[in-house]
Formats: structure tokens, C-alpha cells, sequence
């Protein structure tokens, strides 16, 4: 926890070099902040928050910037945060001029994301949530291999060879089989991997394959996502000169932009951000991702998203991608026939 002051000036730093870009001095902090102290004591101040990792000095007697740290606790102090009332009903507006046009709410999505966010957006169509285990039979090749055919929700079959640790008769794969259909019947990886139940050797093998068979499926390519917001990237000027941004136009050719911009949570109605090098892939670790689902949890689950530097305004961006999510959660129940809901499972 940091003290008041401390706080302050990091705030402080953080909103300054947002919206300029630029280094902070003592002395801008001292000027927004009107504190009564010392630029001594701010600088002090500023030297702890040095040493904590919260802020970076590029040069010595250069100002200072804010760290992924020093992102990731100013985002955790965003209070109140959300569109004014006014960009709301536009927003509101301009989507219901759009017929039932899944294709078209889509592409007004990343435009609108893009205009409010000055950085790339990104959506994706819906498709249904994370696959949902039906029957598992095994069969036994060998006294060490078997075959594990999973049967998914939706008729989805999917198969794989299991190297079993010890000599296992088929009867045994079958009654192992059948405690799992027991336990596992209707439930996606996700629960499978929360529940808590004690398993024999054989089960325990088995699951983890079964894991690794879901986990395959839930991570098959999306469609190609809608994108809009690359120039407003390139006026950035951490990304002007064009260098900066090739990792990023990299997943876009390989079509795995939304892969690594998928939230840690899965299927969480809550927005989510991953600030530098909080990203897994490499390639976007100079950057921040401001993402979340939309849609219905027993239907279809599309994604909404913007990618921008680390600097970015992220209270725009959380409430900007809040809003258009809410907006696609509404549109996509219509389109359904059912209500929309208020929360996740």
C-alpha cells in the first residue's frame, strides 16, 4: 500500500504522461497537485516510487513515467468511471438505426470502440461458450495405451491416444470411464478443473487428457475479427515511425490477435486489462489490452476489446468497451427472443 502523498504523485505522474507523453518533473507534479510541501519532498517522494517500481526515469535528470506497476495500481484506483450520458445515447442511438445485422453491429462496434479510444479495436462474432463434456468412452489398444473418444455438447466427437502409467484390462477403462461420466455430465474444462474430488491414478491420467482434448477444442480459431483503429495507433508516438507496430500487424496476418487478447478470465462479464508485460505473448507486451465478453453464457460469446499502448486513457477505455459490451449483451438477447443478462455464471 502506498501512503497518501506518495499516491498522489503517482497518480499525478500517470495522468500527465497519459495525456502528453512526456517525462514529469517535480515540479509539474508539485504545479497539478498545488501540494504544500517542498519540490525536495516530491522529489523524495518520486525516488521511492523509483525504488518500489512504480514509476521509471528514462534519464537521470529526465522525469519520470509510469511503470506496468505503477499502470496496474492506477487502474485499481479508477473510481467511478464510465461514458457521460450524452456519448451513451448516441452510442444507444446509432446502434438501433442498424436493422438485425449481426455483421454490421460489428463493424459499428470497432469504428465507435475506435473513435472513443484513439486506439485499434477489435470484436469478434459470437460463438457458443467453452465446450461442455457429454461421454467419454476408453478403449483399450494395448495393456499401456488406450483411446479416448469424447463426445462434446453439439455432437462434437474428438479423440486421443492415452499412455497409460501401469497395465490397465478393459474392464477397468470402463468403469473408469463411467465414474467420469458420472462426475464430469454437462460441465465445461473450466469446472472440471475446480472440482474437488479425490480420483484413483487412472481417473486422474484420464482427465488430464480430457483437459487437454477441451482445451483444443475451446481454442480453435475465431472467424476474422473486425478491426478498425490502426491510424490512430500509427499517430501515437510510441508507434509514429511504423517500427513498434509490427508485432502487432504480425498477429493480425497470422490471425492471432484475439488469441492472445483473450481474458484470463474466462467467460467474466467483467472488463478486463492486461497492462505490458501482463500479457503471455511476447508480441504484445509493449502494449495494453482493455477486453471483454459479450453475449449469452448458454449460447453465444463474441468478444470486444481494444489494444493501445501501455500509456493509454484506460478510464476511456474501460468505460468505452463496459458500454459496448452491454450494448451487444442487449442486442444479441433481442436477437434471441430472450432477456439479457445481468450476470455471468
Amino acid at each position: 500500500m502506498l501512503q497518501t502523498r506518495a499516491e498522489t504523485v503517482l497518480k499525478s505522474i500517470t495522468r500527465q504522461y497519459i495525456a502528453l507523453a512526456v517525462p514529469v518533473s517535480s515540479a509539474r507534479v508539485a504545479q497539478e497537485c498545488d501540494l504544500v510541501v517542498s519540490p525536495a519532498t516530491i522529489r523524495n517522494d518520486m525516488m521511492f516510487l523509483d525504488n518500489e517500481g512504480y514509476i521509471i526515469r528514462p534519464h537521470h535528470s529526465a522525469g519520470s513515467i509510469p511503470s506496468d506497476k505503477g499502470y496496474r495500481h492506477y487502474v485499481s484506483t479508477l473510481e467511478n468511471i464510465g461514458l457521460p450520458v450524452t456519448e451513451k445515447r448516441m452510442i444507444s442511438h446509432l446502434f438501433h438505426q442498424v436493422e438485425y445485422d449481426l455483421e454490421r453491429w460489428l463493424s459499428l462496434a470497432v469504428t465507435l470502440i475506435a473513435q472513443q479510444s484513439h486506439n485499434v479495436a477489435v470484436a469478434t462474432k459470437p460463438k457458443p461458450p467453452a465446450c461442455q463434456f457429454k461421454h467419454l468412452e476408453i478403449v483399450s489398444l494395448h495393456e499401456r495405451l488406450a483411446l479416448a473418444v469424447l463426445v462434446l455438447r453439439g455432437v462434437r466427437v474428438r479423440q486421443k491416444l492415452v499412455n497409460l502409467n501401469q497395465p490397465i484390462s478393459q474392464a477397468e477403462l470402463t468403469a473408469a470411464a463411467g465414474k467420469l461420466n458420472e462426475v464430469y455430465s454437462g460441465l465445461s474444462r473450466f469446472k472440471i478443473q475446480d472440482t474437488d474430488i479425490n480420483l484413483p491414478d487412472t481417473e486422474t491420467q484420464i482427465t488430464k487428457d480430457l483437459l487437454t482434448m477441451m482445451q483444443a477444442e475451446d481454442e480453435q480459431a475465431y472467424e476474422e475479427p473486425f478491426l478498425d483503429g490502426f491510424h490512430f495507433l500509427l499517430n501515437q508516438p510510441e508507434f509514429n515511425t511504423g517500427h513498434g507496430i509490427s508485432n502487432l500487424m504480425g498477429l493480425v496476418d497470422q490471425r492471432k490477435l484475439v488469441e492472445v487478447m483473450l481474458p484470463a478470465e474466462p467467460y467474466s462479464l467483467e472488463v478486463q486489462v492486461s497492462i505490458g508485460k501482463e500479457n503471455k505473448a511476447e508480441a504484445i507486451q509493449d502494449y495494453s489490452v482493455v477486453v471483454s465478453h459479450y453475449g449469452l453464457p448458454d449460447e453465444a460469446i463474441g468478444t470486444v476489446g481494444i489494444v493501445g499502448p501501455t500509456r493509454m486513457n484506460y478510464a476511456r477505455a474501460i468505460s468505452t468497451i463496459g458500454y459496448i459490451a452491454q450494448i451487444m449483451d442487449t442486442l444479441l438477447a433481442e436477437l434471441y427472443g430472450i432477456e439479457a443478462p445481468d450476470t455471468w455464471e
